[in-house]
């Protein structure tokens, strides 16, 4: 900026040549300061002798908004035409040295397509085992609109959480995640709640993780000994009596199901805090969601459409549909095989990011001590190894786990911040109280039909 010879003093010292900063005039006036950075050591690609009057104008103007300000009263702030463009903003050292600032961010930033191919790629999980078993529950017909009823609801709240940050005003947000939103609206208990839905998320995840391993694990070794032994190994009948239909009353577990299978809600600011264009938000969200629905439809629709019905019942289909095939079968052994490396890799990192959350909350440490971690991995571990024994249903596990914290970080939070901000702001109106309120009923609503179900 034009102020080159910058002084160290204080506002009241800095004040008595306020007059002078009107113009490139003033650079002479060294004399009067007691430190000074020479317009020849400005770093830069190339040097500059001198800076345009414009940014010596503005920034005089920055400084007559500082005086009225008071640091306190952010109504005066200075307006953003009178804040120099970023090619005139200089950081300057006591050391003799000023810095020009440069107008690109040299953090790493993906474009749309990277960007949409990682929120595609973090919702596709183990959910998507589930899904035939889903509609199956649902029904062919019903379950089809379910699920594309669900995403659209599920894109509505991601799109709340994405924008809640940038509604809060006088704060930095730009490091904010979405606890840190529920601690500004909720104190203390919007902080620990949102921990806690959060935490039933990931261990939800990493128990069913721990079914499926030991169900990939466990089959890996009988279509080796199949093999060995030359056994011809194939699925029992399960039935004959074809008892499809289009509409069930057992519905309520796909929308569980899908509640997970759509969830992102907790990581999604982070995910498109790297988004090269940040004005393209909100389309590449909705582009992420619509391909991850186009999957599970794929998935869920081929698989339920080509059982072999009525040879076989479609009460037969399994939540993990990898189990209606033989052991024996070479390409279902290749996928086990490869879905059980991915998981034995990505289950530490789940571990690790429980346990980072919640010894970070409750004790602010990581790594409060080798005890502590040892106690909370024996406890993970275990209801992973007592759900893969006595309840290996992992439609069931998922469909809990997606509906409870659905309930919080999808419907609940997310609406109340909303209605909240509009309310702030003047600008709430009945229809959307009465959309959101129906948001937050619809969380309430899946959650209990889980356990009738």
């Amino acid at each position: 900026m034009e102020n080159i010879c910058r002084p160290l003093l204080s506002s009241e010292q800095a004040g008595e040549n306020f007059s002078h900063r009107g113009s490139t005039d003033s650079l002479d006036a060294r004399a009067k300061r007691p430190f000074h950075v020479e317009p020849r050591n400005i770093v830069d690609d190339e040097p500059q002798e001198r800076v345009s009057a414009e940014a010596a104008i503005l920034n005089s103007r920055v400084q007559y908004y500082s005086k009225l300000t008071g640091s306190s009263d952010r109504l005066l702030s200075p307006p953003n035409h009178v804040i120099p463009r970023t090619e005139e903003l200089y950081i300057y050292s006591p050391l003799g040295t000023a810095f020009k600032v440069s107008g690109k961010d040299h953090t790493t930033k993906n474009p749309s397509i990277i960007t949409i191919f990682a929120i595609w790629n973090t919702m596709m999980g183990t959910s998507i085992l589930s899904i035939p078993w889903g509609i199956k529950q649902a029904g062919f017909s019903l379950g089809i609109l379910i699920l594309i009823f669900t995403g659209l609801v599920m894109l509505y709240c991601c799109y709340i959480v994405l924008k809640s940050p940038k509604a809060i005003p006088y704060a930095d947000t730009s490091d904010w995640e979405f606890p840190d939103v529920c601690r500004y609206y909720f104190g203390k208990f919007g902080q620990w709640s949102s921990l806690v839905f959060s935490m039933v998320s990931l261990i939800g995840a990493m128990v069913v993780y721990w079914v499926l391993m030991s169900n990939f694990l466990y089959n890996t070794g009988q279509f080796i000994y199949n093999y060995a032994h030359h056994i011809n190994t194939s699925d029992s009948e399960f039935g004959t009596n074809d008892t499809d239909r289009e509409f069930r009353l057992l519905f309520p577990q796909l929308t569980g199901v899908l509640t997970l299978a759509f969830f992102i809600h907790n990581c999604i600011i982070t995910l498109m805090k790297n988004n090269k264009h940040q004005e393209n938000n909100v389309r590449d969200l909705s582009v992420a969601y619509l391909l991850v629905g186009l999957t599970y439809l794929y998935v869920g629709v081929l698989i339920f459409a080509t059982f072999p019905s009525p040879a076989l019942s479609k009460d037969c289909i399994e939540p993990n549909f990898l189990d209606n095939f033989s052991s024996g079968d070479v390409l279902v052994f290749v996928a086990r095989t490869f879905l059980l490396f991915q998981m034995i890799t990505v289950y530490p990192l789940l571990g690790y990011l429980v346990r980072v959350q919640m010894m970070g909350q409750i004790f602010g440490k990581h790594y409060p001590s080798f005890f502590h971690v040892l106690i909370l991995n024996i406890l993970i571990v275990g209801a992973g190894v007592l759900m893969a024994k006595f309840y290996p249903n992992i439609g069931s596990i998922i469909r809990f786990s997606g509906a409870t914290c659905g309930l919080a970080l999808v419907f609940v939070f997310p609406s109340l911040i909303h209605m909240i901000s509009l309310r702030r702001q003047s600008a709430l109106r009945w229809p959307s109280a009465v959309f959101h309120s129906f948001l937050i009923l619809l969380g309430m609503t899946n959650l209990v039909a889980q356990f009738f179900m």
